[in-house]
């Protein structure tokens, strides 16, 4: 692809979000500007030991951070807003701009974890443009998603104009009255959209995702029917389902309770700017709840992922401070389990109805519906903007391939489009699009106290003490190269038919064939008479080899072995020899 100096080609460099669902982080980067948009966060895997969240590599950003002129928001879900907090620790973002609640929530994430001074949030209206650097004018488009004041984007830039559509679906009677802006979506159409880039989470389903609004009525059949208390969990970020629910609380006489730090901090910012509304008198603190009957009680929590700290698995871990399930509740599961999240989701239902509890989960109940559009709706989108170009994006591998098939079904080349990974670095230009190179990706992971970043060898250690425990040795080497007495060894989490003994004399002789193999290397001498130099750190690095090897062979296992050995300070130099160490170990 050639590209002249007046129209530089715009590069699209996906950081998350690629063959995956989560922390959805994109750059566009023209000559020596780059502008973000969104930056999220992904949850962690089981083997994830002691991670609390999973941010994309910033590897680049850090390298570039000169370049940055700032960021548009599409939406306020964690996977898109989720890492700002963490990424205005090592980058400054001169300007954020995006929707009024994505802000507002934002705003309390930043000012918590002490940022708020490194940016500045600026709301935008639907169809305000608004500019970053000298190479990107970006008009907000509204559409329809599965939280209140979401947008799509279009892009203007020397290269041409790029529709980012952010998450959607096509919602015709939408709970707030706010409804998808086809006609502008249209017009862009007329105008000659260079690229589309799209949301690819639903395209292996076809037909259309059903309006939030079908949830109501199956909703309204549940609580009607529960003859106790009702304990309600859904995405806290969902804040169309959250206003249906508090509608239907008040329908059938119940007064609302909420559970959970993240939706209390929601259903306050969405109230304060008019997306929730809802008398004061409705929502009361947990204790008066304990003045009310069972019927006309409805509490609202947190947790319907199974996440280990959420209040609906505390309930269900019986480690609640002040609920506990009784029998004759109703628990009301209004989400579905997000990729990963199905056993703990399951575990928390499993030991909810052991406590006799009425639960009420599952696809087939239509209390829940995706917040992302379906085939005929991506058909919609690609038929309204009619791309050159078009990049699936937001999604696993086999949701970006079916997705870039229905693009070719709507008459785009194959040749016209690409499916890539985090990282790649695609070129777009009026006379074509190609992948252009890589830039640094993959994961860093934050642990649970949220201050430090876990490096890989960290969560290595982690896995092979969770997977094989731990084996500590100590061993103390004298000035001559001989062991001084038996070494230490201490077994913690392993799982072994091997004798204590047996292990102790198996790991002593490795010690000392290493010692009598390679003494000479480390310890160096000029004559016969004197040592002159002791590499310790290297012998200790040596001997750690040989007895790793003695415990793999001796337990047939990996334990995490952390191998001591004090610095020899004991035993001063013989008389006639003269001793110079070049390091002194003890690890």
């Amino acid at each position: 692809m050639s590209k002249t100096d007046a129209t530089p080609a715009l590069k699209v460099i996906p950081l998350g979000g690629l063959h995956e669902i989560g922390k959805n982080t994109c750059v566009f980067e023209i000559n020596d500007e780059i502008m973000l948009l969104d930056a999220g966060l992904a949850f962690p895997t089981d083997g994830m030991h002691g991670v609390n969240i999973v941010l994309p590599d910033m590897t680049y950003l850090r390298e570039n951070r000169h370049k940055i002129k700032g960021m548009i928001v599409t939406h306020g879900h964690e996977d898109h807003i989720g890492g700002i907090p963490f990424h205005l620790k090592q980058i400054d973002i001169p300007v954020i701009y995006g929707p009024r609640l994505a802000m507002s929530l934002l705003q309390g994430k930043l000012e918590e974890a002490g940022v708020a001074d490194r940016t500045e949030l600026r709301p935008v209206r639907p169809r305000e443009m608004v500019r970053v650097g000298k190479y990107f004018l970006v008009e907000f488009i509204r559409n329809t998603h599965s939280i209140a004041d979401s947008f799509s984007v279009a892009i203007h830039t020397p290269a041409g104009i790029v529709i980012h559509t952010g998450d959607f679906k096509i919602d015709h009677t939408p709970v707030d009255g706010e409804f998808f802006d086809f006609q502008r979506m249209a017009e862009y159409g007329e105008k000659g959209v260079l690229c589309l880039i799209s949301d690819s989470t639903n395209s292996e389903i076809p037909g259309y995702t059903p309006s939030e609004r079908s949830v109501y009525p199956n909703l309204d059949r549940v609580f009607s029917q529960a003859q106790g208390r009702l304990i309600v969990t859904t995405f806290a970020s969902s804040v169309h389902r959250v206003n249906m629910i508090l509608d239907l609380a008040k329908k059938h006489g119940r007064v609302v309770s909420v559970l959970g730090r993240s939706m209390l901090n929601v259903i306050a910012q969405a109230r304060t700017l008019g997306y929730i509304k809802c008398d004061d008198e409705l929502l009361q603190p947990l204790h008066v709840l304990q003045k009310v009957p069972d019927e006309n009680v409805l509490i609202l929590t947190t947790g319907s992922q199974g996440e280990p700290l959420a209040a609906m698995t505390r309930i269900a871990n019986c480690e609640h401070r002040q609920v506990k399930v009784r029998k004759g509740d109703t628990v009301v599961f209004s989400a579905n389990p997000i990729p990963g999240n199905t056993i703990a989701v399951v575990n928390t239902i499993d030991k909810l109805m052991m406590q006799g509890a009425n639960v009420i989960y599952g696809r087939d109940k239509g209390i829940h519906v995706s917040g992302h559009g379906c085939q005929e709706e991506q058909k919609l989108m690609i038929g309204l903007t009619r791309p050159k170009f078009f990049l699936p994006v937001h999604g696993e591998h086999r949701m970006l391939v079916k997705h870039a098939s229905t693009a070719q079904s709507m008459g785009i080349p194959a040749e016209n489009m690409v499916i890539i990974n985090n990282g790649d670095v695609v070129e777009v230009a009026e006379n074509g699009i190609r992948v252009a190179g890589r830039v640094p990706s993959g994961i860093e992971l934050v642990d649970t106290s949220r201050s430090g970043i876990v490096n890989d060898r960290t969560l290595k250690e982690r896995q092979q003490l969770a997977n094989d425990g731990i084996v500590t040795v100590a061993a103390a080497v004298s000035p001559e190269g001989k062991l001084i007495g038996k070494p230490e060894v201490h077994l913690h989490g392993v799982v072994t038919s091997i004798e204590r003994s047996r292990l102790l004399e198996r790991v002593q002789e490795a010690i000392e064939s290493t010692l009598n193999d390679r003494w000479r290397e480390y310890a160096r001498s000029f004559d016969d008479d004197e040592v002159v130099e002791i590499d310790w750190a290297g012998l200790q690095v040596q001997l750690e080899r040989g007895v790793q090897r003695c415990i793999r062979r001796e337990l047939e296992s990996n334990p995490l072995l952390v191998f001591l050995m004090p610095s020899p300070e004991a035993g001063a130099p013989k008389p006639g020899r003269r001793r110079r160490s070049t390091a002194k170990v003890a690890s």
